[in-house]
């Protein structure tokens, strides 16, 4: 029995220490070698200032942006409050607020078939993603604010592609891929835009 108890103990204080000290250590030493912006959250630094990070999306308004889908965490993409709605899709509150998005999308393209995501929320309400149909309807109404510096950027949407890593990676799911390379370059024209503005933060 005590020769049992011993072994039990030993093993429990080997097993804590190699999984709860050394394997952590570990992982977290080689994330920061070979991946450290993505171990860091990849964030985004403008004049030495955070301003977000390329993972999380944020709240964009102003017309001469790309906007991002709505969210339901906390005000709006608040990362200490990650969650969707919750509601049933006959939920009375977010049947208006979807009828309201709707309409006021078609305000500037009456008639049109509004891209899904425009309109509803991820799971998280921190998604950045946005498809190219949701990047390419939104791409006159930049044009219009921005002319002519947008002139370049009619259709772009619909030639993004990621190359997958492996063979089988996205293979069911192209429109994800076309999602996140929409995504990544929306964020980074949304940056040049801020710059050329004078912003340090979104608007």
């Amino acid at each position: 029995m005590r020769r049992h108890l011993i072994t039990a103990l030993l093993y429990t204080v080997v097993t804590t220490i190699l999984f709860g000290v050394v394997y952590p250590f570990a992982v977290t030493g080689l994330a920061q070698v070979f991946f450290k912006n993505k171990a860091n959250g990849q964030l985004i630094r403008q004049n030495g200032e955070l301003v977000g990070s390329r993972i999380i999306g944020q709240p964009f308004t102003a017309a001469g942006y790309f906007h991002s889908r709505p969210s339901a965490a906390g005000n709006g993409y608040d990362a200490a409050n990650s969650s969707g709605s919750n509601y049933a899709p006959t939920n009375k509150k977010l049947v208006d607020r979807v009828s309201g998005d709707v309409a006021a999308l078609q305000l500037d393209h009456p008639k049109a078939d509004i891209p899904v995501d425009l309109v509803t929320a991820s799971a998280s309400g921190l998604d950045p993603d946005i498809t190219p149909a949701g990047a390419e309807f939104q791409v006159a109404r930049i044009a219009r604010e921005r002319q002519p510096r947008l002139k370049f950027l009619r259709g772009f949407p619909h030639r993004l592609r990621i190359r997958a890593p492996l063979p089988f990676v996205f293979s069911a799911a192209p429109t994800i891929a076309g999602a996140a390379a929409t995504a990544a370059v929306c964020i980074v024209i949304n940056g040049l835009f801020m710059r050329a503005d004078g912003f340090g933060r979104t608007t």
